[in-house]
């Protein structure tokens, strides 16, 4: 099985990345960050040619989730358990396929807005664990994929590429990254490529793709069952190489 997540960046700019992309590498789920388009107006038709089937989580102009698939699935929830009713964020989806748990998630960067927008990064990593706690408890196979915005470590940014005061780096979110981690959950790819820069982030700025001047914020946590399956798991690098590319490139984990 293999389970792909992918912060396009604008679904209507990059409708043919992702299809040829899928043709390409034909992973059996697709999850994408940053659709940056309402749920009615997300593209599905183009992509079940392909044989995938769509469910997208939007909202306009800003953030939204969606997952192609090729395999049947259930959508379970469009909304974090937990976060207040009036939350209109569209960051969230989580689905049933062949008897695992898959989340698909946009999380909140946590820069803008100052202490507001930070304390609310951190309330969602919150609520993120508590539903990875509760399904990991239910003993659920479980994947957690999507664009966390948090470096884990040192080595998962390029030297100098963010200030330390930058929310990306800081050190309540890294805490509340490990507390994923420490509910028994694998990051698929440190499991992988345990040491060095295996960034999946870009900016368009500065240069920063010609110079390798990147972070690794795109993973795909897996549950104790699931991480005895991993097989492969790795960024593709090529995508930041093409015309128009998003500044983040999919990452691709293979199950056995």
């Amino acid at each position: 099985m293999k389970i792909a997540t992918w912060n396009i960046n604008s679904i209507r700019q990059r409708e043919g990345h992702v299809s040829r992309w899928l043709e390409r590498c034909q992973p059996d789920i697709l999850f994408l960050q940053e659709i940056k388009c309402e749920t009615a107006a997300f593209p599905a038709l183009p992509f079940h040619g392909l044989g995938y089937t769509a469910e997208a989580v939007g909202q306009k102009s800003y953030n939204g989730v969606a997952v192609l698939a090729r395999v049947p699935f259930t959508v379970t929830h469009r909304a974090l358990p937990g976060l207040p009713a009036d939350d209109a964020q569209a960051r969230y989806l989580e689905i049933e396929a062949n008897g695992i748990t898959l989340i698909g998630l946009y999380l909140p960067n946590g820069n803008s807005r100052g202490d507001e927008g930070f304390a609310y990064k951190l309330m969602w990593m919150d609520r993120l664990a508590d539903r990875a706690q509760a399904l990991l408890e239910d003993d659920r196979p479980l994947v957690i994929t999507g664009d966390f915005n948090v470096c884990p470590a040192d080595e998962d940014l390029a030297p100098g590429a963010l200030p330390p005061t930058d929310a990306l780096v800081r050190p309540e979110s890294r805490q509340r990254f490990r507390r994923l981690l420490w509910l028994g959950l694998t990051d698929a790819v440190r499991a992988v490529h345990p040491h060095g820069p295996v960034y999946t982030f870009w900016d368009y700025q500065a240069g920063a793709w010609q110079r390798d001047i990147g972070l690794r914020i795109d993973h795909a946590l897996l549950s104790p069952t699931l991480a005895e399956r991993l097989v492969s798991a790795a960024p593709d690098r090529q995508e930041r190489d093409q015309p128009q590319p998003s500044d983040h490139v999919p990452v691709m984990v293979a199950l056995r």
